[in-house]
């Protein structure tokens, strides 16, 4: 089983998103509410992709790709980034392996966990 970080504040968000990806597709979800809570949690839980919001409450979603970037672990892992503001350039250009602008289909991010996450 896929094991999926997402790094995401908004508790209605997480909400949904836990129904559709753990119940309906079956991935593992680890939960972080801001950036340094991801850092912390990232290398003991070593996820298969990360799925990171822009706006957290301690710092943006591109300066956190870029530290799991600089983390070797994490240096390939698939990060997809999330947000209603159009930083899709940013986002690319910091390290994501895509970019969803909101709100999306909930079957296209499982389409796109599908599509990053397959063995090479």
């Amino acid at each position: 089983m896929a094991k999926v970080m997402i790094i995401e504040d908004d508790q209605t968000s997480i909400r949904l998103l836990r129904i559709l990806l753990e119940e309906v597709y079956g991935y593992a979800l680890v939960f972080a509410r801001t950036g340094a809570d991801a850092l912390t949690q990232a290398p003991t839980n070593n996820p298969d992709l990360f799925l990171v919001d822009y706006r957290l409450s301690d710092t943006d979603g591109i300066t956190l790709i870029r530290k799991l970037r600089g983390m070797p672990e994490f240096a390939t892992t698939p990060i997809i980034m999330a947000s209603g503001m159009d930083v899709e350039e940013q986002a690319l250009a910091a390290g994501a392996s895509r970019f969803l602008i909101k709100p999306y289909e909930p079957s296209a991010l499982a389409t796109l966990f599908q599509e990053l996450m397959k063995p090479a």
